[in-house]
């Protein structure tokens, strides 16, 4: 959900905040206010093109930015870009600079276009003038269908990874023979070289540890030997002085016990010193300066450093290559055999995908006939006379297999009797493609809420916004507009911008976006509105700029009939 959406110095915009919530936020105001520049505003945050002809006159720069509640899919989609997910929300936030370069930062860090782009199906989906039909591709359009019935795509998913899996490695197999021996040729050396070394795990730090000692043989000796002498040798020594002491000490506890307990501790002390004196001892005896062993070690190091230069930056990794380097000679040694296996093994994955993808496809098939019907009702109750049908087309050739199964889905219409059936995008007017999306997504809906209960349903865009979606209708096709509004809210948010109090009178959230001049300049601002504010606004919108007694008893009529919707 779309949570918080502003604007600061972007076009006629200075500074403007709209904090929305869910079901359905309205946008209205005054033609020219603004309304659609915020709606533009949101699809430069969905990875749209950026132009310096939006930073407002004498600003340096635009910024735009939202805040969306986070989803297991977003946050996916930051990981694999390399950002960090930070508490349950998504922060996005786009500058554009007047010198014509930009910025993106996805929580507080660099990002780019591209991964907007990557969230925008996650996040929203904008149906305005200019981004519906890039929006409304056919990836979309099977979404919806699957939707609808809650048709679930797992048993040909599964099919697709198991036969791409096998083919992948056939392919692998049946590069041409050239490559094939060079391949074997460098793999079989990488084998031999590091098992030749014969590396073991943990070596080179032994060893390195080892030389420390040799290359200081002298100096360590030295040393062990000075400290075993005034721990225990010397006659001087400690343990000889803590000896006397403690005889000492014994002859006071004859007389007073309470030095009996002071005689027990320096005991102790004495054991201790004793360890500690043997241990150095025996360091002392072992370590004897040996520059051929020195020399072996540093020359094994050498060695060992030129495979992990090559194979890996520890020894495990060094070891696993050269074990995955034989096991791919070992394979194409085997070439042949392993081939007919795979071809038998890929013939029966691409039976078990085959059946899968046209089961599917047949339920696609009878889905389509339900929702066409139900689509085309839903679209004529807006103010338009259509043919509507939606196509499956099965594209059973390998190259068009996918996870999604192998159907080509297309929606087409005709908005005028006696005009061909055409592809959406090949509608001519923004808001009639908007009207046509609002339907298909209401029938949707609700199809998806009575044929899917109990069945999980395929991921929608969180967030849906329409812009200009009652251009050219009035009266009760604006009425049934904004129920149908109203019915897609209840499962999805919707932001929507409109001219007609019809559909205004359904909001859940009301916005008004108002322009104001200040200081020689035009600026622009949203106010949420209060149930009062709600009925002047919608009274406005009735009769104009002057309120009547009429406009506002009919704008309390159109709120009390919208609140049973």
């Amino acid at each position: 959900m779309l949570l918080e959406l502003r604007a600061e110095n972007y076009a006629v915009i200075d500074h403007a905040i709209a904090t929305l919530g869910p079901g359905l936020n309205l946008l209205t105001g005054e033609t020219g206010a603004g309304k659609s520049i915020l709606v533009d505003a949101l699809s430069l945050l969905m990875g749209g093109k950026a132009s310096s002809d939006v930073v407002r006159h004498g600003s340096e720069k635009a910024v735009v930015a939202c805040v969306f509640e986070s989803t297991p899919e977003a946050e996916a989609i930051l990981e694999a870009n390399g950002l960090d997910v930070e508490g349950s929300e998504i922060i996005l936030r786009r500058e554009i600079l007047a010198t014509g370069k930009g910025r993106v930062y996805v929580n507080n860090q660099a990002a780019t276009a591209s991964v907007l782009r990557q969230l925008a199906p996650e996040l929203a989906l904008v149906h305005a003038q200019n981004e519906t039909r890039a929006g409304f591709d056919a990836e979309q359009q099977r979404m919806l269908l699957d939707r609808y019935a809650g048709i679930s795509k797992e048993s040909v998913a599964t099919a697709y990874a198991k036969w791409r899996e096998i083919a992948t490695k056939l392919q692998e197999l049946e590069q041409d023979e050239q490559d094939r021996l060079r391949m074997t040729d460098l793999w079989a050396f990488q084998s031999n070289e590091i098992n030749s070394a014969a590396p073991k795990p943990g070596e080179d730090e032994a060893l390195e540890a080892e030389k420390r000692i040799l290359a200081n043989a002298e100096k360590l000796y030295a040393a062990a030997m000075t400290a075993y002498d005034l721990l225990y040798e010397s006659s001087t020594s400690t343990e000889t002085t803590l000896r006397a002491a403690q005889r000492h000490i014994e002859e006071l506890a004859r007389y007073d016990p309470k030095f009996a307990d002071g005689s027990q501790q320096l005991q102790s002390v004495r054991a201790i010193i004793e360890d500690i004196a043997a241990t150095v001892r025996d360091f002392a005896e072992g370590t004897q300066a040996s520059p051929e062993r020195l020399a072996d070690i540093e020359d094994r190091l050498a060695l060992l450093d030129r495979l992990k230069r090559k194979y890996g930056a520890s020894l495990d990794q060094v070891i696993a290559y050269g074990e995955e380097s034989a096991r791919k000679v070992e394979e194409l040694e085997n070439r042949e055999h392993r081939v007919s296996i795979l071809q038998k093994e890929l013939a029966g994955a691409a039976l078990v995908f085959k059946s899968a993808a046209a089961a599917l496809s047949e339920e696609r098939q009878t889905t389509a006939r339900r929702l066409e019907k139900l689509v085309e009702q839903q679209i004529n109750d807006l103010a338009m006379k259509v043919k509507f049908t939606i196509g499956v087309r099965s594209m059973e050739a390998e190259s068009d297999w996918t996870a999604h199964g192998w159907d080509e889905i297309e929606c087409r219409i005709s908005t005028n009797p006696g005009e061909p059936m055409k592809p959406l995008e090949e509608i001519a007017s923004g808001g009639e493609m908007s009207r046509v999306l609002l339907a298909l997504k209401v029938s949707v809906e609700d199809g998806a809420s009575k044929a899917g209960r109990g069945r999980k349903r395929a991921a929608l865009p969180r967030t849906l916004v329409f812009d200009e979606i009652d251009i050219g209708i009035g009266g009760r096709a604006a009425e049934a507009v904004g129920q149908k509004l109203k019915a897609l809210s209840r499962s999805q948010q919707v932001l929507c911008v409109t001219h007609l109090p019809q559909i205004a009178a359904f909001a859940d959230h009301h916005f008004v976006v108002e322009k104001r001049e200040a200081q020689g300049r035009t600026r622009t601002s949203v106010r949420v509105l209060g149930e009062s504010d709600r009925l002047e606004e919608i009274a406005r919108m009735l009769s104009g700029a002057k309120l009547t007694d009429a406009s506002l008893k009919n704008a309390e009529q159109m709120l009390k009939a919208s609140a049973g919707a």
